[in-house]
């Protein structure tokens, strides 16, 4: 049985894709993914991050901080202000620009710790810098949206932070006590969640393009390679970055991971509930779950055959 869990969560990408194929080519099927359910399938992706989590994970950022560090300003200044410079190179809509700067703002993503394993990556170090850019969001998602994307439309930050915290520290927290307090039960559940969290993410996106499918067969050239470049851009820079700093190449393969890829599913949730008129900023966000956890997933087939 684990084995098999472990199969289905490596295989990620594909499940994604395929959920981003099926909903184009049968949109009422992912009808029901929406409003309640979108936002509940991130808290409980949030949730096993949380179950994941001990102590000792945050004083190995103290220990060694360096590229715990460097990881996380890659990721809150390389990632948003590559987002804005793409938005504006390509001249994408209003609504698509400030999505797409809304997924650059967003923390690293949960699929990362997945794709480090692959690459022969530090897994440690990928998960306290998810963790700790995840809690870091609280404050930095809303800041550098409304910087941002508040010349595209106006960003309210106050009902972004109060949607951030909904979704992403109540839940972590709620992990971190439960494995605390009840570590028996946290030990059985902590290897349903990455399962549990690729599903997730496939729905996500399955009922965003769905719910987008007419804007996306017209746009959808632009906005793949709008989100191809910010993810691609990620990666190179995350890894030339850490290279420059004289980080080991475990470390280096880490972070550009973790800078390339995002909570591409948190972007979805706060283009949809965080005051936005136009249904179209969440097109990105599902977008790019798809992007980047396919470059994600070659990066890391390629570095799997040079250890």
């Amino acid at each position: 049985m684990a084995r098999a869990l472990e199969h289905f969560t490596l295989l990620f990408p594909l499940w994604t894709l395929l959920a981003a194929v099926l909903s184009l080519m049968q949109p009422d099927w992912f009808s029901w993914v929406s409003g309640p359910v979108i936002v509940w399938s991130l808290a409980l992706i949030m949730l096993g991050m949380g179950l994941g989590l001990a102590p000792s994970d945050f004083r190995r950022v103290l220990v060694a901080p360096r590229p715990v560090l460097l990881g996380v300003v890659c990721q809150f200044v390389v990632m948003p202000l590559l987002a804005a410079l793409v938005a504006w190179v390509l001249g994408l809509a209003p609504p698509l620009a400030v999505g797409l700067i809304l997924v650059g703002c967003c923390p690293g993503g949960t699929a990362s710790n997945v794709v480090a394993l692959i690459a022969r990556a530090d897994i440690a170090l990928s998960v306290v810098m998810t963790s700790l850019s995840t809690l870091l969001a609280v404050v930095l998602t809303p800041l550098l949206t409304g910087l941002l994307a508040g010349r595209y439309v106006p960003v309210d930050g106050w009902t972004l932070l109060a949607n951030v915290l909904q979704v992403v520290l109540v839940p972590v927290a709620l992990g971190v006590s439960l494995k605390q307090g009840l570590p028996r039960f946290a030990a059985r559940v902590e290897p349903l969640m990455p399962p549990v969290a690729v599903l997730a993410i496939a729905l996500i996106v399955g009922g965003i393009v769905g719910s987008q499918q007419e804007v996306l067969l017209r746009q959808g050239g632009l906005l793949v390679l709008a989100t191809l470049l910010l993810h691609g851009g990620g990666f190179l820079l995350g890894g030339l970055f850490s290279a420059l700093m004289g980080e080991s190449v475990p470390a280096q393969r880490t972070i550009s991971i973790e800078v390339g890829m995002q909570n591409s599913g948190l972007a979805v949730v706060l283009a949809r509930s965080g005051g936005f008129a136009s249904p179209l900023t969440a097109l990105p966000g599902a977008i790019s779950a798809v992007i980047h956890s396919l470059l994600g997933s070659l990066l890391a087939a390629l570095w799997r055959q040079r250890p």
